[in-house]
Protein backbone atom coordinates (compact mmCIF):
# COMPACT_ATOMS: atom_id res chain seq x y z
CA UNK A 1 0.00 0.00 0.00
CA UNK A 2 2.84 2.41 0.85
CA UNK A 3 4.51 1.57 -2.47
CA UNK A 4 1.26 2.28 -4.30
CA UNK A 5 0.86 5.65 -2.56
CA UNK A 6 4.49 6.53 -3.33
CA UNK A 7 4.06 5.57 -6.98
CA UNK A 8 0.86 7.63 -7.27
CA UNK A 9 2.58 10.63 -5.68
CA UNK A 10 5.51 10.39 -8.10
CA UNK A 11 3.18 10.11 -11.11
CA UNK A 12 1.12 13.07 -9.91
CA UNK A 13 4.24 15.18 -9.37
CA UNK A 14 5.50 14.26 -12.83
CA UNK A 15 2.17 15.23 -14.39
CA UNK A 16 2.10 18.53 -12.53
CA UNK A 17 5.64 19.25 -13.71
CA UNK A 18 4.80 18.44 -17.34
CA UNK A 19 1.69 20.65 -17.38
CA UNK A 20 3.31 23.54 -15.53
CA UNK A 21 6.32 23.49 -17.84
CA UNK A 22 4.08 23.60 -20.91
CA UNK A 23 2.08 26.50 -19.51
CA UNK A 24 5.18 28.43 -18.49
CA UNK A 25 7.04 28.02 -21.78
CA UNK A 26 4.15 27.96 -24.26
CA UNK A 27 1.07 29.34 -22.50
CA UNK A 28 -1.61 30.47 -22.53
CA UNK A 29 -3.00 27.07 -23.52
CA UNK A 30 -6.35 25.30 -23.19
CA UNK A 31 -6.89 22.02 -21.39
CA UNK A 32 -7.25 20.40 -24.81
CA UNK A 33 -3.88 21.87 -25.88
CA UNK A 34 -2.29 20.46 -22.75
CA UNK A 35 -3.75 17.01 -23.34
CA UNK A 36 -2.54 16.92 -26.95
CA UNK A 37 0.97 18.21 -26.20
CA UNK A 38 1.67 16.08 -23.10
CA UNK A 39 -0.19 12.88 -24.01
CA UNK A 40 -2.13 12.99 -20.72
CA UNK A 41 -5.82 12.12 -20.77
CA UNK A 42 -8.43 14.87 -20.51
CA UNK A 43 -9.53 13.71 -17.03
CA UNK A 44 -5.90 13.65 -15.82
CA UNK A 45 -5.32 17.16 -17.18
CA UNK A 46 -8.53 18.45 -15.59
CA UNK A 47 -7.65 16.98 -12.19
CA UNK A 48 -4.12 18.40 -12.17
CA UNK A 49 -5.20 21.78 -13.52
CA UNK A 50 -7.87 21.95 -10.82
CA UNK A 51 -5.20 21.43 -8.16
CA UNK A 52 -2.91 24.03 -9.74
CA UNK A 53 -5.72 26.60 -9.91
CA UNK A 54 -6.67 25.81 -6.32
CA UNK A 55 -3.11 26.45 -5.15
CA UNK A 56 -2.94 29.75 -7.04
CA UNK A 57 -0.22 28.58 -9.45
CA UNK A 58 -2.41 28.67 -12.55
CA UNK A 59 -5.07 31.20 -13.55
CA UNK A 60 -7.60 31.47 -16.35
CA UNK A 61 -6.60 33.87 -19.13
CA UNK A 62 -9.77 34.31 -21.19
CA UNK A 63 -11.83 32.11 -23.49
CA UNK A 64 -11.11 31.05 -27.05
CA UNK A 65 -13.83 30.11 -29.53
CA UNK A 66 -13.98 26.44 -30.52
CA UNK A 67 -15.61 24.82 -33.57
CA UNK A 68 -19.20 24.02 -32.73
CA UNK A 69 -18.79 23.63 -28.97
CA UNK A 70 -18.46 25.69 -25.83
CA UNK A 71 -15.59 28.18 -25.75
CA UNK A 72 -12.44 26.73 -24.22
CA UNK A 73 -10.77 28.54 -21.34
CA UNK A 74 -7.13 29.55 -21.77
CA UNK A 75 -4.77 28.90 -18.84
CA UNK A 76 -1.45 30.40 -17.83
CA UNK A 77 0.98 30.35 -14.91
CA UNK A 78 -0.10 33.04 -12.44
CA UNK A 79 2.41 35.88 -12.91
CA UNK A 80 2.34 37.03 -9.30
CA UNK A 81 2.32 33.60 -7.67
CA UNK A 82 5.96 34.33 -6.86
CA UNK A 83 8.80 36.60 -7.92
CA UNK A 84 12.36 35.67 -8.89
CA UNK A 85 15.60 37.63 -8.79
CA UNK A 86 18.29 37.30 -11.46
CA UNK A 87 21.86 38.52 -10.99
CA UNK A 88 24.52 39.07 -13.64
CA UNK A 89 27.95 39.16 -11.99
CA UNK A 90 30.11 40.58 -14.75
CA UNK A 91 33.68 41.79 -14.60
CA UNK A 92 32.70 45.43 -14.88
CA UNK A 93 29.34 45.51 -13.08
CA UNK A 94 26.81 43.59 -11.01
CA UNK A 95 23.24 43.80 -12.29
CA UNK A 96 20.26 42.66 -10.21
CA UNK A 97 16.82 42.28 -11.79
CA UNK A 98 13.45 41.27 -10.34
CA UNK A 99 10.85 39.39 -12.41
CA UNK A 100 7.37 37.97 -11.98
CA UNK A 101 6.56 34.50 -13.33
CA UNK A 102 5.64 35.96 -16.73
CA UNK A 103 9.32 37.00 -16.73
CA UNK A 104 8.31 40.64 -16.86
CA UNK A 105 11.03 42.78 -15.30
CA UNK A 106 9.65 44.69 -12.31
CA UNK A 107 12.83 46.52 -11.22
CA UNK A 108 16.57 46.53 -11.74
CA UNK A 109 19.71 47.87 -10.05
CA UNK A 110 23.20 48.27 -11.49
CA UNK A 111 26.52 48.52 -9.62
CA UNK A 112 29.75 49.28 -11.50
CA UNK A 113 32.89 47.45 -10.38
CA UNK A 114 35.89 49.74 -10.39
CA UNK A 115 38.55 47.26 -9.33
CA UNK A 116 40.15 44.67 -11.61
CA UNK A 117 39.43 41.20 -10.28
CA UNK A 118 36.73 42.16 -7.72
CA UNK A 119 36.90 40.58 -4.30
CA UNK A 120 34.08 38.11 -3.54
CA UNK A 121 33.04 40.32 -0.60
CA UNK A 122 32.51 43.24 -3.01
CA UNK A 123 30.32 41.12 -5.26
CA UNK A 124 28.26 39.84 -2.31
CA UNK A 125 27.80 43.41 -1.06
CA UNK A 126 26.51 44.54 -4.47
CA UNK A 127 24.13 41.56 -4.72
CA UNK A 128 22.66 42.31 -1.28
CA UNK A 129 22.31 46.02 -2.07
CA UNK A 130 20.67 45.19 -5.40
CA UNK A 131 18.22 42.79 -3.80
CA UNK A 132 17.18 45.45 -1.30
CA UNK A 133 16.89 48.04 -4.07
CA UNK A 134 14.71 46.02 -6.44
CA UNK A 135 12.30 44.88 -3.72
CA UNK A 136 11.90 48.49 -2.59
CA UNK A 137 11.44 49.82 -6.13
CA UNK A 138 8.89 47.13 -6.99
CA UNK A 139 7.17 47.66 -3.62
CA UNK A 140 7.21 43.96 -2.78
CA UNK A 141 8.27 41.91 0.22
CA UNK A 142 11.36 39.71 0.38
CA UNK A 143 9.01 36.83 1.27
CA UNK A 144 7.42 37.12 -2.21
CA UNK A 145 10.69 36.00 -3.81
CA UNK A 146 10.92 32.33 -4.78
CA UNK A 147 14.71 32.37 -5.07
CA UNK A 148 17.78 34.13 -6.42
CA UNK A 149 19.62 32.98 -9.54
CA UNK A 150 23.16 34.20 -10.18
CA UNK A 151 25.22 34.03 -13.36
CA UNK A 152 28.95 34.46 -12.75
CA UNK A 153 32.23 34.23 -14.68
CA UNK A 154 34.30 31.07 -14.44
CA UNK A 155 33.69 27.44 -13.56
CA UNK A 156 30.82 26.84 -11.15
CA UNK A 157 31.16 23.41 -9.53
CA UNK A 158 27.74 22.17 -8.43
CA UNK A 159 27.33 19.98 -5.38
CA UNK A 160 26.24 20.49 -1.80
CA UNK A 161 26.97 24.15 -2.46
CA UNK A 162 28.17 26.00 -5.56
CA UNK A 163 31.92 26.72 -5.64
CA UNK A 164 33.33 29.23 -8.13
CA UNK A 165 36.72 28.93 -9.82
CA UNK A 166 37.21 32.11 -11.87
CA UNK A 167 40.86 32.05 -12.87
CA UNK A 168 40.77 35.40 -14.67
CA UNK A 169 39.31 37.05 -11.54
CA UNK A 170 41.75 35.39 -9.18
CA UNK A 171 38.93 33.37 -7.57
CA UNK A 172 40.00 29.86 -6.57
CA UNK A 173 37.38 27.74 -4.83
CA UNK A 174 35.23 30.69 -3.68
CA UNK A 175 32.17 29.42 -1.73
CA UNK A 176 29.94 32.10 -3.24
CA UNK A 177 26.68 30.33 -2.42
CA UNK A 178 27.64 30.01 1.25
CA UNK A 179 28.67 33.68 1.43
CA UNK A 180 25.31 34.81 0.06
CA UNK A 181 23.23 32.35 2.10
CA UNK A 182 24.88 33.69 5.25
CA UNK A 183 23.19 37.03 4.52
CA UNK A 184 19.94 36.07 2.75
CA UNK A 185 17.27 33.62 3.88
CA UNK A 186 16.30 32.62 0.33
CA UNK A 187 17.16 29.73 -2.00
CA UNK A 188 20.30 30.61 -3.99
CA UNK A 189 21.14 29.09 -7.40
CA UNK A 190 24.47 29.84 -9.10
CA UNK A 191 25.69 28.95 -12.59
CA UNK A 192 28.16 30.14 -15.19
CA UNK A 193 26.95 33.30 -16.95
CA UNK A 194 27.26 31.84 -20.45
CA UNK A 195 25.01 28.97 -19.35
CA UNK A 196 22.37 31.29 -17.91
CA UNK A 197 22.49 33.34 -21.13
CA UNK A 198 22.07 30.09 -23.08
CA UNK A 199 19.08 29.04 -20.99
CA UNK A 200 17.39 32.42 -21.49
CA UNK A 201 17.93 32.33 -25.26
CA UNK A 202 16.71 28.70 -25.41
CA UNK A 203 13.52 29.48 -23.50
CA UNK A 204 12.67 32.95 -24.78
CA UNK A 205 15.04 34.04 -27.56
CA UNK A 206 17.09 32.95 -30.55
CA UNK A 207 17.32 29.32 -29.42
CA UNK A 208 13.59 28.59 -29.27
CA UNK A 209 12.67 25.52 -31.28
CA UNK A 210 16.22 24.18 -31.57
CA UNK A 211 17.58 21.00 -29.98
CA UNK A 212 21.28 21.45 -30.78
CA UNK A 213 22.70 24.94 -30.28
CA UNK A 214 25.71 26.81 -28.98
CA UNK A 215 25.37 30.18 -27.26
CA UNK A 216 28.50 32.31 -27.32
CA UNK A 217 28.96 35.04 -24.73
CA UNK A 218 31.44 37.76 -25.65
CA UNK A 219 32.02 40.46 -23.05
CA UNK A 220 35.04 41.21 -20.91
CA UNK A 221 35.50 37.45 -20.96
CA UNK A 222 34.40 34.87 -23.51
CA UNK A 223 32.43 31.68 -22.89
CA UNK A 224 29.82 29.41 -24.42
CA UNK A 225 26.91 27.18 -23.49
CA UNK A 226 26.45 23.97 -25.45
CA UNK A 227 22.96 22.49 -25.74
CA UNK A 228 22.71 19.00 -27.17
CA UNK A 229 19.36 17.28 -27.70
CA UNK A 230 17.74 20.03 -25.63
CA UNK A 231 19.98 19.56 -22.58
CA UNK A 232 22.83 21.79 -21.42
CA UNK A 233 26.13 19.91 -21.72
CA UNK A 234 28.22 20.38 -18.57
CA UNK A 235 31.08 17.89 -18.52
CA UNK A 236 32.55 16.32 -15.37
CA UNK A 237 32.47 19.43 -13.16
CA UNK A 238 30.27 21.86 -15.13
CA UNK A 239 33.24 23.52 -16.86
CA UNK A 240 32.22 22.53 -20.40
CA UNK A 241 31.90 25.58 -22.63
CA UNK A 242 35.10 27.46 -21.74
CA UNK A 243 35.33 28.46 -25.39
CA UNK A 244 37.33 31.59 -24.61
CA UNK A 245 40.24 29.46 -23.40
CA UNK A 246 40.53 27.28 -26.46
CA UNK A 247 43.76 28.00 -28.34
CA UNK A 248 43.34 30.16 -31.43
CA UNK A 249 47.02 30.98 -32.06
CA UNK A 250 49.75 28.70 -30.72
CA UNK A 251 52.12 30.76 -28.53
CA UNK A 252 50.07 33.84 -29.38
CA UNK A 253 48.95 36.77 -27.28
CA UNK A 254 49.09 36.41 -23.49
CA UNK A 255 45.70 35.62 -21.96
CA UNK A 256 44.52 36.62 -18.50
CA UNK A 257 44.24 32.94 -17.60
CA UNK A 258 48.04 32.57 -17.85
CA UNK A 259 48.11 30.70 -21.16
CA UNK A 260 48.94 32.15 -24.57
CA UNK A 261 46.92 32.35 -27.75
CA UNK A 262 43.47 31.89 -26.19
CA UNK A 263 40.47 33.07 -28.21
CA UNK A 264 39.60 35.45 -25.35
CA UNK A 265 42.95 37.25 -25.82
CA UNK A 266 41.78 38.23 -29.33
CA UNK A 267 38.01 38.74 -29.11
CA UNK A 268 37.31 39.49 -25.43
CA UNK A 269 36.78 43.21 -24.79
CA UNK A 270 40.15 43.59 -23.09
CA UNK A 271 41.93 41.79 -25.94
CA UNK A 272 40.24 43.93 -28.60
CA UNK A 273 41.10 47.13 -26.75
CA UNK A 274 44.73 46.00 -26.35
CA UNK A 275 44.99 45.25 -30.07
CA UNK A 276 43.45 48.66 -30.89
CA UNK A 277 45.92 50.37 -28.56
CA UNK A 278 48.82 48.62 -30.29
CA UNK A 279 47.44 49.59 -33.70
CA UNK A 280 47.35 53.20 -32.46
CA UNK A 281 51.08 52.89 -31.64
CA UNK A 282 50.47 52.78 -27.94
CA UNK A 283 48.12 55.76 -27.73
CA UNK A 284 45.34 55.38 -25.17
CA UNK A 285 41.98 54.19 -26.45
CA UNK A 286 39.26 56.82 -25.83
CA UNK A 287 36.57 55.91 -23.30
CA UNK A 288 36.12 55.64 -19.55
CA UNK A 289 35.50 51.87 -19.45
CA UNK A 290 35.52 48.80 -21.68
CA UNK A 291 31.99 49.33 -22.96
CA UNK A 292 32.59 52.93 -24.02
CA UNK A 293 35.95 51.95 -25.56
CA UNK A 294 34.42 49.15 -27.66
CA UNK A 295 31.54 51.40 -28.76
CA UNK A 296 34.06 54.12 -29.58
CA UNK A 297 36.06 51.69 -31.72
CA UNK A 298 32.93 50.71 -33.64
CA UNK A 299 32.02 54.35 -34.24
CA UNK A 300 35.60 55.24 -35.25
CA UNK A 301 35.58 52.57 -37.96
CA UNK A 302 33.44 54.87 -40.13
CA UNK A 303 36.36 57.31 -40.46
CA UNK A 304 39.51 55.47 -39.35
CA UNK A 305 41.33 52.83 -41.40
CA UNK A 306 43.07 51.67 -38.21
CA UNK A 307 39.77 51.08 -36.41
CA UNK A 308 38.36 49.31 -39.48
CA UNK A 309 41.39 47.01 -39.64
CA UNK A 310 41.02 46.07 -35.96
CA UNK A 311 37.31 45.33 -36.45
CA UNK A 312 38.00 43.30 -39.60
CA UNK A 313 40.59 41.25 -37.71
CA UNK A 314 38.12 40.79 -34.84
CA UNK A 315 35.48 39.48 -37.25
CA UNK A 316 38.04 37.01 -38.60
CA UNK A 317 39.02 35.80 -35.15
CA UNK A 318 35.39 35.47 -34.07
CA UNK A 319 34.53 33.65 -37.30
CA UNK A 320 37.37 31.19 -36.70
CA UNK A 321 36.14 30.62 -33.16
CA UNK A 322 32.59 30.04 -34.39
CA UNK A 323 33.92 27.61 -37.03
CA UNK A 324 35.56 25.61 -34.24
CA UNK A 325 32.19 25.39 -32.45
CA UNK A 326 30.50 24.24 -35.66
CA UNK A 327 33.16 21.60 -36.37
CA UNK A 328 33.09 20.31 -32.79
CA UNK A 329 29.37 20.28 -32.02
CA UNK A 330 27.47 20.30 -35.36
CA UNK A 331 24.77 22.66 -33.99
CA UNK A 332 21.62 23.89 -35.70
CA UNK A 333 22.38 27.39 -34.43
CA UNK A 334 25.26 29.40 -33.06
CA UNK A 335 23.93 32.42 -31.17
CA UNK A 336 26.25 35.35 -30.47
CA UNK A 337 25.44 37.26 -27.27
CA UNK A 338 27.03 39.16 -24.40
CA UNK A 339 27.33 42.94 -24.33
CA UNK A 340 30.39 43.04 -26.60
CA UNK A 341 29.05 40.26 -28.84
CA UNK A 342 25.82 42.16 -29.45
CA UNK A 343 27.64 45.45 -30.10
CA UNK A 344 30.16 43.85 -32.47
CA UNK A 345 27.67 41.52 -34.11
CA UNK A 346 25.34 44.35 -35.09
CA UNK A 347 28.11 45.56 -37.43
CA UNK A 348 30.21 42.46 -38.08
CA UNK A 349 27.76 39.55 -38.39
CA UNK A 350 28.09 39.18 -42.20
CA UNK A 351 31.90 39.23 -41.90
CA UNK A 352 31.80 36.74 -38.99
CA UNK A 353 29.64 34.39 -41.07
CA UNK A 354 32.00 34.71 -44.02
CA UNK A 355 35.04 33.96 -41.86
CA UNK A 356 33.28 30.97 -40.29
CA UNK A 357 32.39 29.67 -43.75
CA UNK A 358 36.03 29.82 -44.75
CA UNK A 359 37.22 27.89 -41.68
CA UNK A 360 34.44 25.38 -40.96
CA UNK A 361 33.82 22.12 -42.76
CA UNK A 362 31.26 22.79 -45.50
CA UNK A 363 28.59 20.27 -44.55
CA UNK A 364 28.19 21.20 -40.84
CA UNK A 365 28.52 24.90 -41.71
CA UNK A 366 25.59 24.63 -44.12
CA UNK A 367 23.47 23.10 -41.34
CA UNK A 368 24.21 25.89 -38.84
CA UNK A 369 22.54 29.30 -38.64
CA UNK A 370 24.77 31.97 -37.08
CA UNK A 371 22.56 34.56 -35.39
CA UNK A 372 22.62 37.37 -32.86
CA UNK A 373 21.00 36.83 -29.48
CA UNK A 374 17.53 38.35 -29.14
CA UNK A 375 17.59 39.25 -25.45
CA UNK A 376 20.34 41.86 -25.39
CA UNK A 377 22.44 42.71 -22.36
CA UNK A 378 19.83 41.40 -19.91
CA UNK A 379 20.14 37.80 -21.11
CA UNK A 380 22.51 36.63 -18.34
CA UNK A 381 20.34 38.03 -15.52
CA UNK A 382 17.12 36.80 -17.16
CA UNK A 383 18.60 33.34 -17.55
CA UNK A 384 19.80 33.40 -13.95
CA UNK A 385 16.26 34.23 -12.84
CA UNK A 386 15.02 31.09 -14.60
CA UNK A 387 17.14 28.88 -12.29
CA UNK A 388 14.65 29.03 -9.37
CA UNK A 389 11.79 28.82 -11.89
CA UNK A 390 13.25 25.62 -13.36
CA UNK A 391 13.43 24.15 -9.85
CA UNK A 392 9.78 25.07 -9.26
CA UNK A 393 8.66 23.51 -12.57
CA UNK A 394 10.63 20.30 -11.94
CA UNK A 395 9.03 20.01 -8.49
CA UNK A 396 5.54 20.34 -9.96
CA UNK A 397 4.99 23.72 -8.31
CA UNK A 398 6.05 22.70 -4.81
CA UNK A 399 8.13 25.52 -3.28
CA UNK A 400 11.32 24.30 -1.60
Amino acid sequence: MDLERTTNRIVRQRNRSALLSKLFLEGPLTRQDLSRSTGLSQPAVSNVVGDLIGSGLVVEAGAVESDGGRPSMMLRVAPRYALVAGVDVGETRVRVELFDLAMTMLASADYPIDEAGPEPATVVRHILAGLAAVTERAEVSRSDILGIGIGVSGVVVQGGEAIVHAQTLGWHGVPLERLIRAEVDLPVHIDNGAKTLGQAEMWFGAGRGSRHAVFALVGSGVGAAVVTNGVMYRGVSSSAGEWGHTTLVYDGRACRCGARGCLEAYVGAEGIIDRYREARRGHAVPGVDEESQINGLIEAAARSATARRVLDETAGYLGAGVANLINLFNPERVVLGGWAGVALGARLLPAIRAAAAGQALHQPYEQAAIELGQLGVDAVALGAATLPVARLLAAGGVRN
